[in-house]
């Protein structure tokens, strides 16, 4: 472990808690899935991830010897729980009840029409039914849902709330005290459509979307108050390096907090893993905006390819673990 590293450590034995950051949640988006299949190989991915857009082509080939005919799916993040109305969320698609991150796919150049799956779950149980009986919108991110789950007879309001669906928010605002009910369940989407691989043919895929990245006002990265668990935390999910460190200690100067504003970009590699065989080329390109940002992620054999883009290259290539992005935008850059 490196020298600043080991004195960042040595701090935090006598630091107190971290101060909080006003933030919001990045939300993990990820690879097509297909049901496991030794048919179809994964010859190719090339991956551009910056915090504007993601865009990624695969090259398929299927090498069974006759035409294979499955269905294809793209799972978004899920959304809700029974924190989601206490943190901001950045939900690039808006109002759409549907498609969270405006997700487009093309196969061999053209657009492709998806079929669409919403499920409302409360741990593992289903609760679509109950919601869609009462007119309750299944998307817990459009606006409206509140209200309705408010305007529900008080016994199906009970139920509600004994079923995991919502939860009771008691407050005064000046007039009294209210209670309203925000939904509690997990929003899961998934779009699929159903793909025909030739034998003996490249199938190109390519789909692209704006990632819901997370962010803040600030950074804990440097701050002298930080934990040693978030430290840890920053470690382990960003290895983030000694001259990451030491670029943030340089800009921080005798400042109490570093004068970063954070963004968050979360990517599910692991799905490359579903298709025949390890991924036979695999090439990711990182761009962190501007050339004044400091970036940091989990991966081997980073190759800077421009002022602001990193490359990763792999041959024969398993992904085991996702991918976690932290990039720290200069807060001047956003006066």
């Amino acid at each position: 472990m490196n020298r600043i590293v080991l004195a960042i450590l040595a701090a935090l034995a006598l630091a107190g808690p971290a101060a909080a950051n006003d933030s919001t949640a990045e939300l993990a988006a990820g690879g097509l899935v297909l049901t496991r299949t030794d048919a179809i190989v994964m010859k190719s991915e090339d991956l551009y991830i910056s915090a504007d857009a993601v865009r990624v082509r695969y090259v398929f080939l299927n090498t069974s010897g006759k035409a294979v005919t499955t269905r294809v799916a793209f799972p978004m993040p899920d959304i809700g729980g029974p924190e989601f109305f206490f943190h901001d969320t950045n939900i690039p698609g808006g109002e759409d009840p549907a498609n969270l991150l405006a997700f487009v796919t093309r196969v061999d150049g053209k657009t492709v029409k998806m079929d669409v799956e919403q499920k409302a779950l409360v741990g593992e149980v289903d609760q679509s039914a109950w919601l869609t009986r009462r007119g309750i919108p299944l998307a817990l991110h459009v606006d409206g849902v509140v209200a309705r789950l408010d305007a529900l007879p008080p016994a199906d309001q009970a139920e509600a709330v004994r079923l995991g669906l919502a939860i009771p928010d008691e407050y005064d605002a000046g007039k009294g005290w209210e209670t309203h009910y925000n939904p509690a369940w997990i929003l899961k989407t998934t779009f699929h459509w159903e793909q025909t691989f030739p034998a003996g043919k490249e199938v190109v895929v390519e789909h692209s979307y704006r990632p819901a990245t997370g962010g803040s006002v600030g950074t804990i990265v440097g701050a002298k108050e930080i934990t040693y668990g978030d430290f840890m935390e920053l470690l382990n999910r960003y290895c983030i390096d000694s001259a990451f460190f030491a670029a943030v200690a340089k800009a921080q100067g005798a400042a109490e907090y570093p004068p970063f504003t954070e963004q968050r970009i979360a990517y599910v590699l692991k799905t490359g893993g579903n298709w025949a065989g390890p991924i036979g080329d695999f090439r990711m390109v990182i761009d962190k905006g501007d050339p004044a940002n400091l970036v940091s992620f989990c991966a081997s054999g980073v190759r800077k390819i421009g002022p602001t883009t990193f490359e990763v290259r792999k041959r024969n290539w398993t992904p085991d673990r996702d991918l976690s992005i932290l990039i720290l935008k200069p807060l001047e850059a956003i006066e």
